[in-house]
């Protein structure tokens, strides 16, 4: 299971630093864009996307919460971004759309759901993206408890996974710990996005080592 630290709950002032220690330890750098329209939260934007691609050495995941993602898909692409989902909420209709333009730009593709969006939502898409991110909390909001409920999804859809032959990569977001880590490699997490639990523990990379391994 790969482990994708999300830069929403680094430490800011010190961001250097962490960066730091992510291109050592990390395997992917997960940046969560928010609009406060999509989720009820503003996170960051292209003014700090834009500087990381010269210091960040791992491949970086955009994450992106907003309406109108396609807007925004080429822009991730040239930051140097190696994967960029975008919620379903937000795509309906056109989600097989949005994951081709993805495609084309050189970008792995992925489709996020909430937990209150069935899971088998996605299962026409499994064979048009790269990876399906599975909400564990709602987007929105770093340090939230984790839902008990993602576990199941995660395994129904590794299920229809293999039942499909397909490659499609499992991600998992909120409230990923030492406590569930196990337990979601075991139901076929690929990776795993983790925030506070990194970045409040006493040594991070030490931290991430031990979700990995876990």
């Amino acid at each position: 299971m790969q482990i994708a630290p999300s830069l929403l709950s680094a430490d800011f002032l010190h961001l250097e630093k962490d960066l730091r220690m992510l291109n050592e330890s990390a395997d992917i750098l997960h940046l969560d864009v928010m609009d406060g329209t999509q989720v009820p939260n503003i996170s960051f934007g292209f003014s700090v996307l834009d500087p990381l691609s010269k210091v960040v050495t791992i491949p970086m995941d955009v994450h992106l919460m907003v309406v109108e993602p396609q807007r925004w898909f080429k822009k991730v692409a040239d930051d140097g971004a190696s994967m960029c989902s975008f919620h379903y909420e937000a795509a309906l209709s056109h989600t097989a759309e949005y994951l081709s333009q993805i495609r084309s730009l050189g970008m792995k593709a992925g489709v996020a759901i909430n937990p209150d969006i069935p899971v088998e939502s996605l299962f026409e898409f499994v064979d048009k993206a790269d990876f399906i991110l599975i909400m564990s909390v709602f987007a929105g909001f770093g340090g939230q408890k984790f839902i008990p409920a993602s576990i199941e999804r995660v395994k129904a859809l590794k299920e229809h996974i293999l039942r499909s032959s397909s490659n499609t990569l499992i991600e998992i977001d909120g409230g990923v710990s030492l406590d569930n880590a196990a337990v979601l490699r075991e139901a076929g997490v690929d990776i795993a996005v983790a925030g506070s639990s990194v970045f409040k523990a006493e040594d991070p990379a030490a931290m991430i080592a031990a979700l990995r391994q876990a």
